[in-house]
């Protein structure tokens, strides 16, 4: 995991404190990054009107302790968290960002955690309230806190089997070079690899290994004495001689024409890390689609060995029978949607009663001001005064209305239960992690293994094709 510094939420100059929080959190909050709101928890508070009720509670610390502070007064701080790619899930990672902001804060402090999946990395926007929850102090940034902030994040991860930044340096590191053998390679280390492939072809010349090029989905073109090469979905084409040592247009006539040797490379292209059995590959429809014959060689490769990972994998795990095979493919997919149904509805419960004990609390803390506001007739310049108040207390009713609620109930059973069942959701995600890779490796392999038999069923009906023309 990695983890930014804390970043105060300043009132800021020239803009009202209410607008400079909504902002931020109208960002964090934005329903195209966080699966419409769904990956959205707040502790202590609704992430709808999280704005007003931090203003608030700042508002209420002043009332109680007297202290008061300009332009450079602190409303809120906000952390980022980023996991590697593919080593957690959506929901996970929003779970623990609730775990990482409760324990950080002592659970002392409202928060909003967003979890963002509009990149290609999972990550967390965590935002707390200076303000306690008492209303008595606030929480100080002090001398040290990005180093304690990491500790906490990686003890967090280490308990949950996730990776972390191993001695990290002082000034960080890029996210590519965090990322290590699964950042997302670069154009031209994608075209070195690509040389390299077509050059394991032998092909016979620098005009057979551009089309060889080509056929593995590269664009080639010349202006005047250089060869541009271009990868689908990129804008800009790489010249050949800036590809480095080994790969220049010189380079490469002299190995084609065997004056030189070729020496890949250290590949730094590579992914995360896949399951033990891979898809095999429609080589006919490839070729339909496009594909040269560069592209067939190497597929028919590739599914010899993904055969022999099938063939292996239904050895070891006693599968070698179609029935069984198929069995348990079912049963393990019925085994993971299970788990995670028990997920998801633990998940919108335990939303459900954090945004009732919010409204909860916030309708008894507000409910004399709105009061008051009704006995002076609904009076503008009351409502000016007390704009925060009035419009919590009108969204907990709002709220309650929505879900139905006649009798509020109370905050102890609520919490009571949101315990249980966070308790419950932990022990099934272990479960949900091991169901997940049994069940992908299951039907990989029978997909490959139904791949295989309509193979031989199409060569049967081929061989009675011209057995009958005969």
């Amino acid at each position: 995991m990695a983890t930014t510094r804390i970043m105060p939420l300043h009132v800021g100059k020239g803009r009202t404190e209410s607008r400079a929080i909504s902002d931020i959190i109208d960002y964090v909050a934005n329903p195209k990054k966080t699966d419409n709101g769904r990956l959205i928890t707040g502790y202590a508070c609704d992430s709808r009107t999280a704005d007003a009720e931090f203003l608030l509670a700042k508002r209420q610390y002043i009332a109680a302790t007297g202290r008061v502070r300009g332009t450079d007064d602190v409303i809120a701080y906000h952390v980022r968290q980023s996991f590697r790619p593919g080593e957690i899930t959506q929901e996970e990672a929003n779970r623990l960002g609730v775990e990482f902001a409760k324990r950080f804060t002592k659970g002392n402090h409202a928060f909003v955690v967003c979890t963002h999946i509009d990149k290609s990395h999972i990550h967390n926007h965590i935002i707390w309230s200076s303000v306690s929850l008492e209303y008595d102090r606030k929480f100080r940034n002090f001398w040290g806190s990005t180093k304690a902030v990491r500790r906490l994040s990686d003890t967090i991860c280490i308990e949950n089997g996730l990776s972390i930044v191993e001695n990290p340096k002082l000034h960080g590191k890029s996210y590519n070079k965090w990322l290590g053998d699964q950042a997302k390679p670069s154009h031209r280390e994608q075209l070195r690899v690509m040389i390299d492939n077509a050059l394991s072809q032998s092909p016979a010349d620098f005009e057979e290994l551009l089309k060889l090029l080509q056929e593995y989905g590269c664009e080639v073109s010349k202006r005047g004495k250089s060869y541009r090469l271009k990868l689908s979905g990129w804008e800009k084409a790489a010249r050949m001689d800036s590809l480095g040592e080994g790969y220049g247009l010189e380079d490469l006539r002299a190995v084609l024409l065997g004056k030189k040797a070729h020496t890949p490379r250290k590949k730094t292209v590579t992914q995360a890390e896949p399951p033990k059995v891979n898809l095999l590959v429609d080589i006919q429809a490839k070729l339909q689609a496009g594909k040269g014959a560069g592209y067939a060689r190497w597929a028919k490769v590739f599914n010899l060995k993904q055969m022999a990972q099938t063939m292996n994998y239904l050895s070891e795990n006693n599968l070698l029978e179609y029935a069984v095979l198929e069995e348990k493919a079912a049963a393990a997919t019925a085994h993971h949607n299970d788990l995670s149904a028990q997920i998801k509805a633990a998940e919108k419960r335990m939303a459900e009663i954090a945004v009732l004990r919010t409204h909860i609390v916030n309708y008894a803390k507000t409910r004399e001001v709105y009061v008051a506001y009704r006995k002076a007739g609904y009076s503008k310049k009351f409502r000016e005064e007390h704009e925060e108040e009035i419009l919590l207390h009108q969204a907990a009713k709002n709220a309650f209305d929505e879900m139905g609620v006649k009798k509020l109930p109370k905050v102890k059973e609520l919490q009571t239960e949101y315990a249980k069942l966070l308790e419950e959701k932990k022990k099934t995600y272990a479960e949900y992690r091991r169901s997940r890779e049994e069940m992908r490796e299951l039907l990989t392999a029978k997909a490959n293994v139904d791949r295989v038999l309509k193979m031989e069923v199409e060569q049967d009906v081929e061989k009675e094709k011209d057995h009958g023309q005969r």
